[in-house]
């Protein structure tokens, strides 16, 4: 059963790390980070993989790298479509706009199996709406659970990972790009609505035989 006081612990820790939704870095894509952390023959298990279009964007990196999707969807050719028929390991799990698809107790749930799939010292990378962007939440009827930054990475504490860091995503156009973080950002500032269209966690599984602090 989840502890509530766990998860309430874990926001405030995030929330002293990360006070405000500005105080998260900036990034174009949650795949910029997947990439920065690939590894050569690197095991990399993608759940919610849809089209599994991250199989193209990692091999051209490594092409030796073992990757398998998970999808629910039986239309799409996949290696699994339960995580309860998951028996391996891997070094890297990709969990992208699926959590809040689900409700709260199930997402808990997702992501202790997750921490479980992974080895010890291994990588999970996990990205949502960011509610602090009006619409972004809503504009998707199957979405179920909305998580501020500070929820979810509270929740990845509560399961036994490490926050490495949390991002807010923004892709556009260079102009666009320009004027966001310009031009319009007091008002942004101003009214506390962000123009950023996800968050991203890093995490990590603590590897037992190792002892240290954050990256």
């Amino acid at each position: 059963m989840f502890g509530w006081n766990q998860l309430i612990l874990g926001r405030d820790q995030i929330h002293k790390r990360y006070p405000q939704i500005w105080d998260l870095k900036l990034i174009k894509r949650p795949s910029w980070l997947v990439k920065r952390h690939l590894r050569p023959g690197m095991r990399i298990l993608d759940v919610g993989a849809s089209d599994k279009r991250m199989q193209k964007r990692v091999k051209e990196v490594y092409p030796d790298i073992l990757y398998k999707s998970m999808d629910i969807d039986p239309s799409v050719n996949h290696d699994y479509y339960s995580l309860d028929d998951i028996h391996e390991k891997f070094d890297l799990i990709i969990l992208f706009e699926v959590i809040e698809h689900v409700e709260l107790e199930q997402g808990i749930e997702m992501l202790s199996r997750l921490n479980d799939l992974l080895v010890d010292g291994g990588t999970l990378i996990i990205s949502a709406p960011n509610i602090f962007n009006p619409g972004r939440f809503w504009i998707d009827a199957t979405h179920k659970t909305a998580y501020s930054y500070e929820e979810l990475g509270g929740i990845v504490l509560s399961q036994g990972f490490e926050v490495l860091g949390i991002y807010r995503t923004f892709h556009a156009s260079l102009l666009k790009y320009f004027l966001r973080l310009t031009l319009f950002y007091p008002l942004h500032r101003i009214l506390n609505v962000d123009f950023a269209k996800s968050i991203v966690i890093l995490a990590g599984k603590k590897d037992k035989n190792i002892s240290g602090g954050d990256e």
